[in-house]
This record gives C-alpha cells, sequence and structure tokens, in this order.
C-alpha cells in the first residue's frame, strides 16, 4: 500500500475515522495519537500531524506550506463486539494494508452494527453481571436477588437511546434504586445498602474514565485528563445526587450512608462464582465476540486475585494498585497474541472489577450524607490514583521486557525545506575517497556548452570581448 497513491484527503478521512473509534472505545488520548502516528507512516505520510483530545481530534496532512487540517467531534461509545472490529481494523491500517477508502466504509459498518444478541439477552446479561459484583461487594442471598433485579431494570432502562435522556440518566436510574434498596432494607436482611447500590450501577460508575484521566495526566496530557477527570467527578456527583435524593425521600438518617462490613454470610468460593458471573454478564450484555470470553475471563481473575493478595498485604486502599499491577501486562500481552483480544475490551471489565468508581461513589456519598467530612472520598481518590499508578508501571514493564528501554519523549521542530541548509560532512568524511566535499576528489569541471546548429562557436577571444568591462 505505501508504494500506491494515496489521496491526501481520504486518508485524513480514514485517520479520522480510526481515531474517532478509538475515543469512542475510550481509550487515552496519548495511545491515540501514537497509534495514528503509526498509521500514517505505514502510508508514507510522516508529515501528518495529530491533535486528540476527548472530543476533538485533528489532523493536518503535508507539510505547513500546502497542508490541509480537518477537525471532527466525537461523542459516540462503542460496545465490545463494535471494539474488537475496530482493533483489528487498527492493526491492519498500522500494516499498511487496508485501502484508506474501503476502510472508511469499514468503519461506518463498525458504527452500524446490530448487537449480536437480542435485547432480552443483554438485559438478563446486566443483570448477570450486577449479580456477579454483589457477591465481591455485599455478600447476601438476599442482596444477591434485589442486585439481580435492580440489574435487569437498568439493563431495560438502557435500551432507551436519547441524547437528552442521557444528561439525566445517571441521575434518574441512581434514585430508582437507591429508593428500592432504602424502603426494603429495614424489612430484608440486604447486607450493606450503600455497596449494594454499587452493583447495579457498576456501568454508569466512572471507573474507566478516572483511571484513564489520572493516566493522562501522569502522561503529560493536561488538557485531557483534567477535563476527563472534572468529567468523571460530575458523573459521580449526579449519581450521589440521586442516592441522597432517594434517602431524603424516604427519611433515611446518616448512618445508613456509612457502609458496613461484610457480613460473611457466603464462603470463600462464592467471590470464584462472582468473577465468573460478572463475566458472563460483560459477554452478554456489551455483545463481546465468543473468542474473547476466555481472555476477559483470564484478566478478571488476574485482576481479582492481586486485589485480594493487596488487600491481605497492603490494606484496601492501595489493593488496587497490586490488582492493576498484576492485569496489566496480561491485557497487553492478550492484545499482542494472533487470536487475543484488543485491550481496551479486556482493560473496561477488570476496571470495573476494581471498582475505583465503586470507592468515589461510596465516599462522596458518604462525605456529603454524613458528619465525617471528605476524609473517606479523599481515601477513594487515593485509590483511583494507586489503580492507575498500577496501570503505568505495568504498561512501562511489559514494554521494557518485549521491545527494550525507549525514550519517554522527542522534541524536535522541523524548519522549513526552504530554509534548510545543507550539513558539513564530519572531518574524518573528507579522508575517505569518494565522499561528497572528500579532499582526494578531482577539481570539478562545468561540461562544455556545444552551440546551437548554425550559431557560431563561442571561443576565447570572443568570451573576452563579450565580457563586461570592469573599469
Amino acid at each position: 500500500m505505501p508504494d500506491e497513491v494515496v489521496d491526501p484527503a481520504v486518508l485524513r478521512r480514514f485517520m479520522l475515522g480510526l481515531a474517532e473509534g478509538m475515543n469512542a472505545a475510550e481509550e487515552s488520548v496519548d495511545r491515540i495519537r501514537d497509534t495514528m502516528v503509526a498509521v500514517a507512516q505505514s502510508y508514507g505520510r510522516s508529515d501528518t500531524e495529530f491533535v486528540v483530545l476527548p472530543t476533538v481530534i485533528i489532523v493536518q496532512t503535508r507539510a505547513v506550506e500546502e497542508g490541509r487540517v480537518e477537525i471532527r467531534s466525537t461523542g459516540a461509545s462503542f460496545r465490545f463486539d463494535q471494539i474488537a472490529a475496530l482493533y483489528t481494523l487498527v492493526e491492519e491500517a498500522r500494516r499498511g494494508e487496508v485501502d484508506p477508502l474501503d476502510g472508511i466504509h469499514r468503519l461506518n459498518d463498525i458504527g452500524s452494527m446490530k448487537p449480536r444478541h437480542a435485547w432480552a439477552v443483554r438485559t438478563f446479561g446486566h443483570a448477570l453481571l450486577a449479580a456477579g459484583l454483589s457477591l465481591l461487594l455485599a455478600p447476601t442471598w438476599q442482596g444477591l436477588l434485589v442486585a439481580f433485579v435492580l440489574g435487569a431494570f437498568i439493563g431495560v432502562a438502557k435500551l432507551v437511546r436519547s441524547p437528552t435522556l442521557q444528561i439525566v440518566f445517571p441521575v434518574f436510574v441512581a434514585f430508582a434504586c437507591a429508593l428500592a434498596v432504602f424502603l426494603i432494607a429495614p424489612y430484608v436482611a440486604i447486607g450493606d445498602p450503600i455497596r449494594l447500590l454499587v452493583a447495579p450501577l457498576v456501568t454508569f460508575l466512572p471507573g474507566g474514565v478516572l483511571t484513564t484521566a489520572t493516566v493522562e495526566l501522569a502522561a503529560g496530557q493536561m488538557i485531557a485528563g483534567a477535563s476527563r477527570l472534572v468529567f468523571g467527578l460530575v458523573q459521580l456527583s449526579l449519581l450521589a445526587f440521586g442516592i441522597l435524593a432517594a434517602g431524603t425521600v424516604v427519611g433515611v438518617d446518616s448512618s445508613s450512608y456509612v457502609p458496613e462490613a461484610a457480613t460473611g454470610a457466603f464462603p470463600w468460593w462464592a467471590a470464584i462464582g462472582g468473577v465468573l458471573l460478572f463475566a458472563i454478564g460483560n459477554y452478554l450484555h456489551f455483545s463481546a465476540p465468543a473468542s474473547t470470553f476466555g481472555w476477559v475471563l483470564l484478566v478478571l481473575v488476574v485482576a481479582y486475585i492481586g486485589q485480594a493478595l493487596g488487600t491481605a498485604f497492603v490494606g484496601s486502599t492501595v489493593s488496587g494498585f497490586v490488582g492493576a499491577l498484576a492485569m496489566t501486562p496480561v491485557v497487553l500481552w492478550i492484545a499482542s497474541l494472533r487470536g487475543g483480544a484488543p485491550s481496551q475490551l479486556t482493560f473496561l471489565p477488570a476496571f470495573w472489577l476494581l471498582v475505583p468508581g465503586a470507592a468515589g461513589l461510596v465516599g462522596l456519598t458518604e462525605a456529603v450524607g454524613t458528619t465525617k467530612g471528605f476524609e473517606d472520598f479523599v481515601t477513594a481518590l487515593t485509590s483511583v490514583m494507586s489503580i492507575a499508578l498500577g496501570v503505568l508501571i505495568g504498561t512501562a514493564l511489559y514494554r521494557t521486557v518485549h521491545r527494550g528501554a525507549e525514550e519517554l519523549a522527542e522534541f524536535h521542530i522541523d524548519v522549513p525545506a526552504a530554509l534548510t541548509e545543507e550539513k558539513a560532512p564530519p572531518f574524518w568524511a573528507k579522508l575517505i575517497p569518494g565522499t561528497p566535499r572528500s579532499f582526494w576528489r578531482r577539481p570539478h569541471r562545468e561540461p562544455a556548452v556545444r552551440p546551437a546548429a548554425g550559431a557560431p562557436a563561442l571561443t576565447e577571444a570572443s568570451a573576452s570581448q563579450s565580457a563586461p568591462s570592469r573599469d
């Protein structure tokens, strides 16, 4: 493909579409830019520049003097089957194996893909993932049943696609779920009501957003990281507002917002069942390809074991660091395999399992609903940062082992071609015969110009006569 002539306008549209798709897959902006640079180089356009933000992508092709710029705003969100198809296309584009026009058609097909499962199956999947997570957070039979029912309710509500309703949807579902939990809590032993609420609301928790924001800030992407961090905190605030509003309607006291310790009603193997249910629920609800289920389950098991070991040895606050550090190399290794799964497809469920957003929701609800202040909310933010740090260190270790040490950053500014000066060769190069500007090179003589037919020959005397006088 690099040997063929590629229309720059079509290539720009193709790269914009790839970047927009990776944004819809909730990829970090630094990884999107690195991928797009690799794609541009595979098509012989190393002079392409990219600016990637969470909602805006800018692409410039050719040099500054004759460059063309295209801007695209983003806002879509992909399911797991769309993410898998997208990253297959991205890998082909990195190798330059896709015609840009065909790639645009494939991107449009990915965007219009129908879910692999019917709405009833996807609703059942959401109920399963909520039930599985409840076994890890509030392990009681009654809590398991309540989480399953509320998860099914939210799964049905998520079938409604409306940009206007999406703004108030988190508040609505948080209020409805909290209202049901607070009303039945005095009569049914559901365990900790606040932690139980996390299970059905898990797909609304901005755990991945907060972790990605921290990773982007650590990578120097200040605009993207700060804006994504603010968005995640606003999402948490909306969910906490819905829970507190329901508590106000029911008339619960402030002690109901304080999380309780787990009762230990279930045996230790119930956690394994919870992880399995969570994996099956993700597979069904997000229409993941069948070939990726085993990889997602493997990453979830590694993340949970790492977090459990972290809780036992260093405490629950930074246990997410151990879980993220353990699962990140596994995620990247799976993505590098020929029959593996894209990194985002396995990262997102693992983020939800590590529940950084859940810790933030519990901490923010307790901070606003009680008199304890923001101590628990700060603890929750610490857990989010520990998970992000684990992802960063895990990624660095994997790249170091497989690619060797690389420079962290490069700084270079291209000078316009008209002002570029030829660099003088080093002194040792002048000593070697045959090299430019060598001491051993014969003096270069201009070839004699032959006169045109019928024109008088230019002799030395005539040349001296035609030369201008310097007197």
